[in-house]
């Protein structure tokens, strides 16, 4: 086991350096955040007509109904950003000779998510902290109570961006295959209301919004940093995380994955 260990190590590691020697991208992803947390969240509060949500036995401002889903946003974009990573690795050829390794396939590719989920929970705590500054801050004991909700959200997130560079070729392909994940995933959530509002304009919206994975990411940290547990959101991300990661690894297979179709292609 300690050689799993000190291969999951290396690759955590390596990701975070590169990571934190990428300044513009970790600017970048509290950018994002911040823009919908301070401009358009009186946009929406207005246009919604919500000035207070009562969702989980207590009324709370719309600014910080919405930081749950911002911290999902930002594990979202990591996710993608992360599988970017990978499709870029794939055509260097350094992720071909990674899983050439003798370690199992599938302890690499978790070794992959973990260390984009080691990314992402520094993102999430440093805009957590930044809004706590501007005023939008949670129960103290939420901010711990949110950690493993955060890390398995994170792991669902990662599995479906893994899953996705398993099957796209080429490096320019994967922006397209990216906005037509994200902005679908996140406007149709609860990330920025909630669903008994969407219900007042459409049903079907509502039930697609429910039916959505990241809806119940969103649920899950949403109810951790408010110290309540969701059995229902962690079921679905627990179960959209083991999917995910399965379908990619079946596709990082060279029998019958990425490797054969590259080299038929």
């Amino acid at each position: 086991m300690s050689a799993y260990l000190i291969v999951m190590g290396a690759i955590i590691s390596r990701e975070m350096q590169r990571f934190l020697n990428q300044r513009g991208r970790f600017f970048a992803a509290l950018v994002r955040p911040l823009v919908w947390l301070l401009v358009f969240a009186a946009g929406f509060r207005a246009a919604l007509g919500l000035s207070i949500i009562p969702p989980y036995q207590t009324y709370i401002t719309y600014e910080v109904y919405i930081v749950p889903g911002l911290c999902g946003m930002i594990q979202l974009f990591n996710g993608m950003q992360s599988s970017l990573s990978l499709v870029y690795d794939q055509e260097m050829g350094s992720m071909r000779l990674l899983l050439t390794s003798p370690m199992p396939r599938w302890w690499l590719l978790l070794s992959k998510l973990a260390a984009g989920v080691a990314v992402s929970l520094l993102q999430v705590y440093v805009f957590l902290a930044i809004a706590a500054a501007l005023g939008i801050d949670m129960p103290l004991a939420g901010y711990a109570l949110a950690l493993p909700a955060l890390i398995v959200s994170g792991l669902m997130l990662g599995a479906l961006g893994l899953l996705l560079s398993s099957y796209v070729k080429q490096l320019e392909n994967f922006a397209g295959v990216m906005n037509f994940v994200i902005f679908p995933m996140f406007f149709l959530s609860s990330a920025l209301y909630p669903l008994w509002k969407m219900a007042e304009s459409s049903a079907l919206l509502r039930d697609i919004c429910a039916f959505n994975p990241f809806t119940h990411a969103v649920e899950l940290i949403r109810f951790a940093l408010y110290g309540q547990f969701n059995g229902l959101a962690l079921a679905v991300v627990c179960g959209g995380f083991a999917v995910f990661f399965l379908l990619a690894v079946r596709g990082y297979d060279p029998a019958r994955g990425l490797a054969k179709r590259r080299h038929s292609g």
